[in-house]
């Protein structure tokens, strides 16, 4: 069995007195799409975090690629840590609120971080940013500023963002939860593709439609634990646990 590209062991993650992760385990293989479930303040965004240690977790570990990113050579040195430099240079994340630079334009967004953290020139990275911002639909905004740009516009510059840094893996945080209903489609569609295309994607979504036909597994969180997890169809269509049955209920009547 080929060794899994994002392995969790026993993570638990705490801000101050509240608990937010109680001994997760999760293993994501390469190219897997993993869509992850669950109530407000279950844990789910803070998993997502832990994974790109933007809140690296208390105990537990955390492997990326077979290697244990909470514990690299120079653990504790602070930002230029070996872990996180070998988090940030493989995995990529995307968050609900967009978070693009509105002074820059569309071009100067993708292109700020390949130029600033990987050194690449100027040249490249335009010419890498072009070809990302058509992939997801938006050739003919390279100078556009985002405030000229839709919600649904805007998260697709910011998936491309975070291709341009070549992840190996993608972190997905509710990111239609904050677009009209008509502007829903147009991102899940740029999901579809990387999908389609074998990237490793954990996905943090409401969105049922989405889950059923993209993920290969879904895992269903509850109080900082993992309650289910399974097959699309199994943990969907036929949950175990009772819990699951509830919140899915509560959800698909919506």
């Amino acid at each position: 069995m080929p060794e899994a590209m994002v392995k969790l062991a026993g993570i638990h993650k705490r801000f101050g007195e509240l608990e937010v992760l109680r001994g997760v385990n999760l293993e994501v293989a390469k190219g897997e799409v993993v869509c992850i479930l669950g109530p407000s303040g279950s844990g789910k965004s803070t998993l997502l975090r832990c994974v790109n240690l933007l809140e690296p977790p208390e105990d537990g570990e955390i492997f990326l690629e077979g290697h244990d990113i909470c514990k690299g050579p120079n653990s504790g040195t602070g930002e230029q840590s070996w872990e996180l430099d070998f988090v940030r240079q493989r995995v990529g994340m995307v968050f609900q609120q967009f978070n693009l630079f509105p002074h820059k334009t569309v071009l100067e967004n993708v292109t700020l971080a390949p130029r600033q953290v990987l050194g690449k020139s100027r040249a490249e990275c335009d010419s890498t940013a072009k070809a990302l911002l058509e992939r997801v639909g938006l050739a003919d905004k390279l100078n556009q500023y985002p405030e000229r740009l839709s919600g649904g516009q805007q998260q697709r510059v910011a998936i491309a963002r975070a291709l341009a840094m070549e992840p190996h893996v993608m972190l997905f945080d509710e990111v239609t939860s904050a677009l009209d209903p008509e502007l829903v489609k147009e991102v899940l569609d740029v999901l579809r593709g990387l999908a389609a295309e074998g990237m490793t994607m954990l996905v943090v979504t409401h969105e049922m439609g989405f889950a059923r036909e993209v993920g290969d597994q879904v895992v269903f969180m509850d109080g900082g634990v993992i309650v289910e997890q399974g097959r699309p169809a199994e943990v969907l269509d036929n949950p175990r646990e009772e819990r699951t049955k509830k919140f899915l209920g509560l959800v698909l009547e919506r």
